[in-house]
Parts: C-alpha cells; structure tokens; sequence
C-alpha cells in the first residue's frame, strides 16, 4: 500500500514535467522552421549582386554565337558565287582569238543629191591581249542602188536612159576593241577603226560619166566607231550585233553614214 502511494506519487510529479518538456521541444521546433522559411525567402527575394555580371555575358553569348555563324555562311555563299562568277567569264573571255562573219545594212550618200541604202557583208578578225583589249583587222563590202532621171540624147554627152545603176565600196580597217562590260552570257564593247575605202560609183554607166548626181569612182579614207554587244550560245560561240556610224571621204566631201551589222562569231586559242 506504501509503494502504491510512492508510485502515484512519483507519476503525478514526472507527468507535468515531462509534459512541460514537450511542449518546449515542439516550440523551439516550429521557430526554427519558421526562421529557416523566412530565411529562404529572404535569399530568394533578395537581389543577388553578382547574378547580373555573370548571367548578362552568358545571355549575350547564345545570341552572338547564331549570328556569327549565319555571317560566315552568307560569306562563304557569297565568295563562292563570286568564284564561280569569275571562273565563266574567264572561260569565255579568255581566247586568244575571235573570227566574226556577218551581214548588215548603211545608210549613206552615192552622190551629193542623194542618199542610198546599201547591204553589205563584214568579216572581222580580232587578236585579244587579255579578257577585256584587243585589236581588230575588218574587211567589208557594200551593195547598193542609186537612182537617176531619166535622160533623153546623145550618150555620148551624158545623156542616158539608165535610171537605176549599182553602185559598190569596199573598206579594209583596223583598230582597238575594249570590252567595257562582262558576263557570262553576254558582253559590251566599244571600237574605233580606221582605214581605206574604195568606191564603185559608176562601173554600171558604161562610161558615161555620174551625170552629176553620183560621185565618181575613187578610193579614200575611211573611219568606223562602233558598239558590240555579243550574247554568248557556248564559251567559244556567240552572236553579234554591232551598230555604228561610218564616216569616208568620196568627191572631196564627208559621208556620215549610220548602219549595222549582225553575225556569228567564233572564239578559239588561249591566252
């Protein structure tokens, strides 16, 4: 019965003690828990000083290293159409020779009353120093009609029934040819010739002289200033057109004359 007394008596001390115990350890627990989240939230809501300077090169460097790259292509693309360029106009341009064959039409005068239309064939031989300057030999013929009143009398004094003689001139010329714009398919140039002319005015009056409307037949100078504009079919062949003005030197006077030619011309040898 003493013991039983001792007992209770020792519970009913220990239990509030103990309970008290608890109750601290579950206090000083859930402080620290709170002070650990405020903590964290702190870090987390606080500015971090050194983020900046260290992320910003970091954010900058993925954006520089797609653009360097998509530079460096677009250049490479760019060199290699220039390469590719260049390499068939060098294939083109680079003969040593070209031999031209063509046909054309010239407005001039046969005589100083009048103006003709002639026709005319053209062959061209041009020796090229380098892709753009050579220097070409040209021969050329012309073909035309002049038209005279008729005429009633003695033939012997000038007086003819022949109202339509034919009349010819013939030139052989020389000089520089500039290519002054290049491209694979096509080209432009610009000449300046110079030379001789012959002129056949009356070898159809059967020796009746040029009835004062045509001139009479002589040889003189000749100049010819032209464009050349090429369109290329294969690196060694190409078609030509040129026109140009015409300039000779028949009955002491000036013919300005303006025509055309049209042709093929054949490219060969290396330079």
């Amino acid at each position: 019965m003493y013991s039983f007394r001792r007992l209770a008596l020792l519970l009913a001390l220990v239990l509030p003690a103990m309970h008290a115990l608890i109750a601290q350890s579950s206090s000083s627990s859930s402080d620290s828990a709170v002070v650990a989240t405020d903590g964290a939230e702190l870090a987390q809501s606080a500015p971090d000083q050194t983020a900046p300077a260290q992320d910003a090169p970091a954010q900058a460097q993925p954006g520089a290293a797609q653009t360097q790259p998509q530079v460096s292509v677009q250049a490479r693309i760019r060199a290699r159409r220039l390469q590719r360029r260049a390499a068939a106009i060098h294939e083109v341009y680079d003969h040593l020779y070209d031999v031209y064959v063509g046909g054309g039409y010239l407005r001039t005068h046969a005589g100083p009353p009048q103006r003709v239309n002639e026709y005319d064939w053209n062959v061209e031989v041009t020796r090229y120093f380098n892709e753009r300057l050579g220097v070409t030999v040209d021969g050329r013929g012309y073909y035309g009609t002049a038209f005279i009143e008729p005429q009633e009398g003695d033939p012997k004094a000038g007086d003819v029934g022949l109202t339509k003689p034919a009349i010819s001139q013939y030139g052989a010329l020389a000089g520089p040819t500039y290519r002054f714009y290049l491209q694979p398919k096509f080209s432009v140039a610009g000449r300046v010739l110079g030379g001789y002319a012959a002129g056949n005015f009356t070898g159809d009056m059967n020796g009746y002289g040029t009835l004062g409307v045509l001139y009479p037949s002589a040889s003189t100078f000749a100049a010819e200033a032209g464009m050349v504009v090429e369109y290329n079919v294969a690196p060694n062949l190409g078609l030509r057109v040129t026109p140009d003005y015409y300039l000779t030197g028949f009955g002491s006077t000036i013919q300005n004359s303006l025509g055309f030619s049209a042709g093929i011309v054949y490219r060969f040898g290396k330079q």
